[in-house]
């Protein structure tokens, strides 16, 4: 039986607590005094029909009980919306709250900025620009089969008389264009070159921990693989809970972890992991860890120094202005933009979370109101324009692109295989997901066993 990687969705009860100052003896007791909110706005998304948006708020601070009405307010013409003008009310979930804004105009520019109302004053988030789609379905791109075939095996060869089990991880390599692939249940690193002759980089079909020689290194499970400059190929190890390094030269060497679960941040095998999952690199070589076991996201530096970036290792859903003070649930996928912006694909969250350099920690798009929007995503990948790509294990292929518009790339969120175009392309459970210099994608197809590529139209 075939593991699976979603579980079943479970979310903490958050609640709100309220600091009341002690009175000293013989005085009386004070309240702290309450001030008009403060947030900021986070992120706003279309649809294709240019008559919805999401979007939401984050509070700057320890959220106060005395809130009586928060949201987004919105208008095409007040750059400077307010709650006079239309606006959405909503839930907070302690420190953010995401919202739904309906009814709105094909192609049309709007403003919309996040407002709180308490007993001080109306507090109001930074105002974002964003235009609506003109309501034109994107047709999607073209699905065929790059490699692979029906049933799992360990087998090189030419398209479909190549053999995988379980693929989870695919990238494409800067420095040669060939894609790189974690086939998982056969614990071993692949090359598939454009053409779809698939060859073995490393590993043996047998579960282990070897470094050493690329012909005789083993793994055990790897999840995800990501490429540098130089050529290096750095592995999610997840069995092994570690990272994996793979030179050129063919070597394999421990990049970070010591092998045992756990956490702890270090240098090198001084540093642990739990079931480290997606990997990303950004333009100075430092590489993030959506380390799923820990709920947490890792930052490792080019000489090995492992430090946690995001996350409080409590499994749950809390966006939060200081990065540490976030949680996660079982962060699964990672990618980063060009402006260093770090997002985070949590299926169980059903959620894209984003992180910027400073360490804001809020919701890009998804959440637990929103549950079918980007469904179970499992990976995610920027192309060269800031395009996002994102594999839903319920069987779809999404972008959001430069424009944040969401829109199906391929499947309809059915179970099987099939070829096509756009929604008759078939998926199951696609799990890893690269971009290729010409906006080729490469999709690692689960439990079909593949390595599925589409054509952008």
């Amino acid at each position: 039986m075939k593991k699976s990687f979603t579980k079943t969705i479970l979310f903490a009860a958050f609640i709100v607590a309220v600091a009341l100052a002690g009175a000293g003896c013989g005085k009386s007791g004070s309240v702290t005094p309450v001030t008009v909110p403060d947030l900021t706005t986070t992120d706003v998304v279309t649809a294709e029909s240019g008559t919805i948006a999401y979007a939401g708020g984050l509070f700057n601070g320890t959220q106060d009980v005395s809130l009586g009405t928060y949201g987004v307010c919105y208008s095409s013409t007040n750059q400077t919306p307010t709650t006079a003008d239309k606006k959405t009310t909503d839930t907070v979930l302690q420190f953010a709250y995401t919202t739904k804004i309906t009814g709105l105009s094909p192609k049309t520019t709007y403003y919309a900025r996040a407002y709180a109302i308490n007993s001080a004053g109306t507090g109001y988030g930074k105002v974002i620009q964003f235009t609506t789609g003109d309501g034109t379905t994107y047709a999607g791109g073209t699905v065929s089969t790059l490699a692979g075939n029906a049933g799992s095996d360990f087998i090189d060869g030419l398209g479909g008389a190549a053999f995988f089990d379980s693929p989870q991880g695919v990238t494409v390599g800067a420095a040669d264009g060939n894609i790189y692939v974690a086939d998982s249940f056969n614990s071993a690193i692949r090359k598939v070159t454009t053409a779809g002759d698939v060859t073995t980089l490393s590993g043996s079909g047998a579960i282990g921990y070897v470094d050493g020689p690329i012909a005789t290194a083993q793994f055990y499970a790897p999840q995800s693989l990501v490429t540098d400059a130089t050529g290096n190929i750095y592995v999610a190890d997840y069995g092994n809970n570690n990272i994996r390094k793979i030179t050129p030269d063919g070597t394999v060497s421990t990049f970070a972890g010591s092998g045992d679960a756990g956490y702890a941040d270090g240098t090198g095998t001084k540093a642990t992991f739990n079931s480290p999952r997606g990997l990303a690199i950004d333009g100075s070589g430092n590489i993030f860890v959506a380390d799923m076991g820990n709920n947490l996201i890792r930052k490792i530096t080019s000489a090995g120094v492992v430090t946690t970036f995001a996350g409080s290792r409590g499994a749950s859903y809390l966006d939060n202005a200081t990065a540490t003070s976030a949680t996660f649930n079982r962060p699964n996928g990672i990618a980063i933009d060009a402006n260093n912006n770090i997002y985070v694909a949590e299926a169980l969250n059903h959620t894209i979370r984003k992180i910027t350099p400073a360490g804001v920690v809020s919701t890009f798009v998804g959440g637990n109101k929103q549950t079918t929007l980007v469904g179970g995503p499992s990976a995610i990948a920027f192309d060269k324009s800031g395009n996002l790509f994102i594999t839903d294990q319920n069987g779809r292929i999404l972008e959001i692109t430069k424009d944040r518009v969401l829109r199906t790339i391929a499947g309809n969120g059915t179970t099987g295989f099939a070829e096509g175009v756009g929604t008759a392309g078939i998926f199951n459970s696609p799990q890893g997901i690269t971009v290729d210099a010409s906006n080729n994608l490469y999709v690692a197809d689960y439990y079909n066993n593949r390595i599925r590529k589409i054509v952008l139209q």
